[in-house]
């Protein structure tokens, strides 16, 4: 079987256009791969809960009747002791759970720092 003299630098030319089209998605074009995707939605569902979670540690401050003795003891805290605090309070324990979840920690302390 003969084939044409145009086929072999088609070939090439194909070959070289699939290893461009590669490198200049995965740089510029914003494809990543499967197990980029995937820390990524696992990253945004973390904080999508988190956020979905922080106003359950807001409204568990209100209801709790030594709120303003806490939140002064909060705002004596050093910054890294604040979330343990906020931690031991139980208010970042959530319904159901009996640890609390440290990110609804952080972020209901950044929200209550906030509001008082």
């Amino acid at each position: 079987m003969k084939t044409p003299e145009w086929l072999k630098p088609g070939l090439y030319g194909a070959a070289a256009g699939a290893v461009a089209l590669t490198i200049v998605g995965f740089s510029w074009g914003g494809w990543v791969t499967g197990g980029s995707a995937e820390a990524m939605a696992s990253d945004q569902a973390r904080v999508d809960v988190v956020a979905a979670l922080v106003p359950i540690c807001i409204e568990q401050s209100k209801q709790d009747p030594l709120v303003l003795a806490t939140l002064a003891e909060l705002e004596g805290a050093s910054s890294y002791q604040r979330r343990d605090l906020l931690m031991k309070t139980g208010w970042a324990t959530m319904p159901g759970s009996s640890d609390p979840d440290r990110g609804v920690a952080s972020a209901c302390m950044e929200i209550l720092a906030a509001q008082f």
